[in-house]
């Protein structure tokens, strides 16, 4: 096929049988699915793409696999408002072909609504080793958003069914999802391992200029947050009596000599379940020793 041939000429197959690929709802079998060659030109990103596409190694990879094979399982995408199609998955096969100078890249084209695109999205996506946790945030708000409006379609919690492509449960997804509401440069420190995990979601309960005024401080001193601390910032945070002065005192104060404790697995597993992680268990640990200690 030419490469100056746009989409809509390309060569089509039609195929029956979308959701033995796919997955794909009973609701949508009425719909007709298309196998079509379409020219790189005519695939655009996805509205709020959360995941990276890097020129790195695996990319390196997946673009020689590209140029000796070609693309072996095609994208999904839909018909996009003004022309071409918007990739539903495959971002990184279409840059894998752009750096193989290719083309055209196979796609199946539906016409999947905003909250099928978004949830379908995610799921062929969450399950990367290399995701960051500002990506997993952001997918996981999105696909939560979409599952809402859709409303419930079966009696699981939605969270829960948010988590369920990666094995993650509700209170894992809950947390990513407060995540999010981070500003791009605490995230990019979660990223980075300067922020921790815990702390960034009790950072995630500030507005956004306290979180303003802990970036700043974090880069003015280059400091790391405990949980102690971030704790205390987001208790003081709910009372409306956080000030910038406060951060500073908070982040700055002397942190207590750092001891290690050692607790057995078996021990743990009789308040714990499987599916809490380290940092879990020893926020809930925290919090309940703050507690204890209010009442000496």
């Amino acid at each position: 096929m030419g490469s100056n041939k746009r989409a809509g000429s390309a060569s089509k197959v039609r195929i029956d049988k979308f959701e033995d690929l796919f997955g794909g709802s009973a609701e949508q079998e009425s719909s007709a699915e298309q196998i079509i060659n379409a020219p790189l030109t005519d695939l655009h990103t996805f509205k709020d793409h959360p995941f990276r596409v890097e020129d790195d190694e695996k990319m390196e990879e997946t673009t020689e696999s590209i140029r000796q094979y070609g693309v072996l399982v095609p994208g999904i995408a839909r018909p996009r408002e003004g022309g071409g199609y918007e990739i539903i998955a495959g971002h990184r096969r279409k840059r894998g072909s752009e750096l193989a100078g290719k083309k055209e890249m196979p796609v199946i084209v539906r016409n999947y609504t905003d909250d099928e695109a978004t949830i379908i999205m995610v799921d062929s996506n969450i399950q990367r080793e290399d995701i960051l946790p500002s990506e997993k945030a952001r997918a996981y708000k999105m696909k939560y958003e979409a599952m809402k409006h859709q409303g419930k379609k079966s009696g699981k919690n939605t969270l829960d069914e948010v988590g369920e492509a990666a094995g993650e449960n509700a209170k894992k997804v809950q947390r990513y999802i407060w995540l999010s509401r981070l500003s791009e440069e605490l995230l990019a420190m979660v990223d980075s391992k300067k922020l921790g995990f815990s702390q960034g979601v009790d950072i995630s309960f500030l507005t956004e200029e306290a979180q303003q005024w802990v970036q700043a401080v974090i880069e003015e001193k280059s400091c790391n947050i405990s949980m102690i601390q971030s704790a205390k910032i987001k208790e003081y945070g709910k009372t409306g009596e956080l000030t910038l002065a406060m951060v500073r005192l908070i982040l700055t104060e002397e942190k207590p000599k750092e001891r290690k404790v050692t607790l057995k697995a078996d021990k743990i597993s009789e308040y714990f379940a499987e599916d809490y992680s380290s940092e879990e268990i020893e926020g809930i640990i925290i919090q309940l020793l703050d507690e204890w200690k209010k009442k000496q």
